[in-house]
């Protein structure tokens, strides 16, 4: 039985890695390619708009089209977008009010300006509404509708050299604006990529300018040379997979019930059914005939391979579930589970410590250190100061007396008594495990015993927990329904004992 058993998990086991390399590989298809920014040092039309050779020579354009370093073909026009915020939106002290007759606020949806100012004649003068489906931006100092005034670009770099000195002397760019998003797509035929560009320049409330830039490659056209069909027939082989798991998980279900979910490794096989699901939605990303608006699409190509990478953590760790038979493996599970509640009541006190730290930090070295310039910062520094990565130097600048005494009482509390505590939680229940597997002949390790003495009788024989007891190990870990039983045992005796503790109080 016990050897059916292992043969049965080895084939399992086999077929799973199957599945696991097919899983890889198909990720593979969803690595971004080598692109690099390419608009830092130049003017935005001339990063647009490649009119002459590197010897400065001119050019041939077929179909008034721009390739972008000579080999990225810009695909349609470039895209200018802009939102702004009301006049009013904030409250100016009265003192202040002879002197400051306008306001604006930092980027708010509710405090967003939709009325048509300028020439209010065109797009770039009236708010336009886009698909709810367009993902919204989340920059540096807010999150961004999708909506706002918008224009393109003309194909030629006269023209909108001539539409963007028009739009300054008409003043497009107001007081109100807080963002403007430049976006762009490009076609690399060398690679057979698309590559799609937004850059963002950002107006706080404070003044100044903030920019940054994104760019997604995605490989649109998948099915070229022979190499891409072959990840066809991968992904072929995945869909079959997922198909197969769900009919087992099905069938288990249907034969075991509520008992089914009473097993971890059970839902994780469901969490992995239910995110290879969800890999199918790649479909929306072959669609390259709807507006050159790509960047909807470079989104769920974000959101597929995030996706990706959950399923294949989840398939990866789902190994553990075939290799549990090993007795090393079973140390390790049985001793994270009993010293589970020791390591919670640790995290309650850990953390208590660790977010004084934090609010401490954000305190005295939020306006200078950008560290700690919020509550997250200070929380993911102080990791990085338990990982050794940190700059003494910055906290001393900022406090000469409050820094050194911060760093050197954290590392003293944090890194030399809470995490050594930790390891001595986890290291003291390893030792009583490993000690309670080292009375358990080897040839009894396996829960093969303990359920053919079971199976008949539907329950622990007498003889069968007087030879367990009698060979000096614990028969807890031979038997999950003496487990269970004997937990049933404790809860009853729990009631009983606190029936007599009232009967007691009475007397």
């Amino acid at each position: 039985r016990k050897e059916l058993e292992l043969r049965t998990t080895l084939r399992e086991l086999l077929v799973y890695i199957v599945f696991l390399t097919d899983l890889c590989i198909c990720k593979r298809t969803t690595e971004l390619g080598g692109f690099k920014q390419q608009f830092a040092e130049g003017p935005l039309l001339d990063g647009l708009y490649w009119d002459k050779w590197y010897n400065n020579m001119t050019l041939t354009i077929q179909k008034n089209s721009s390739h972008i370093y000579y080999e990225n073909l810009l695909l349609g026009v470039a895209q200018i977008r802009q939102l702004k915020v009301r006049n009013g939106t904030c409250s100016i002290y009265p003192y202040f009010q002879t002197f400051l007759k306008e306001c604006y606020c930092e980027y708010r949806y509710r405090a967003e300006d939709r009325s048509a100012f300028g020439l209010k004649n065109g797009s770039e003068w009236k708010y336009v509404s886009v698909s709810s489906l367009s993902p919204w931006y989340w920059g540096y100092v807010g999150l961004y509708s999708n909506g706002g005034f918008i224009f393109t670009l003309p194909k030629s770099k006269q023209k909108s050299m001539e539409k963007l000195v028009f739009l300054r002397q008409n003043s497009w760019l107001t007081r109100g604006t807080r963002v403007v998003f430049i976006d762009f797509s490009m076609y690399n035929a060398n690679v057979n990529l698309f590559c799609i560009i937004r850059l963002v320049v950002e107006f706080p409330a404070t003044g100044g300018v903030l920019t940054s830039s994104h760019i997604y490659s995605v490989k649109l056209l998948r099915y070229v040379t022979y190499y891409d069909y072959f990840l066809a027939s991968c992904e072929i082989t995945f869909c079959l997979f997922v198909i197969t798991f769900i009919i087992q998980a099905a069938i288990k279900i249907a034969k075991l019930k509520t008992e089914y979910f009473r097993s971890v490794w059970n839902w994780l096989d469901i969490l992995v059914v239910m995110v290879s699901l969800s890999l199918l939605m790649e479909e929306l990303l072959s669609n390259s005939s709807v507006y050159p608006d790509f960047y909807f699409l470079a989104s769920w190509q974000v959101h597929y391979n995030n996706m990706i990478a959950v399923s294949v953590f989840f398939a990866w760790i789902k190994i553990f579930k075939y290799i549990r038979f090993n007795k090393t493996m079973t140390q390790l599970s049985s001793t994270l589970s009993r010293c589970a509640k020791d390591i919670i009541g640790f995290a309650i006190m850990f953390f208590i410590i660790f977010f004084a730290y934090a609010q401490l930090g954000y305190l005295v070295f939020g306006s200078q250190v950008d560290e700690f310039s919020t509550f997250q910062n200070c929380i993911f520094t102080q990791f990085r100061i338990i990982l050794g990565d940190f700059n003494f130097a910055t906290i001393e600048e900022a406090n000469s007396i409050l820094g050194p005494i911060y760093f050197i009482t954290f590392v003293f509390c944090v890194f030399f008594v809470l995490l050594n505590m930790f390891l001595a939680i986890i290291n003291d229940t390893y030792s009583e495990v490993k000690a309670d597997f080292a009375l358990i002949p080897s040839q009894e390790f396996t829960l093969g015993n303990c359920r053919s003495s079971n199976e008949q009788t539907g329950r622990p024989t007498n003889r069968s927990l007087r030879g367990a007891l009698s060979q000096g190990f614990v028969a807890v870990f031979l038997c999950p329904r003496l487990f269970r039983y004997t937990a049933e045992l404790e809860k009853k005796l729990d009631d009983v004992n606190r029936k007599l503790g009232r009967i007691m109080k009475k007397k």
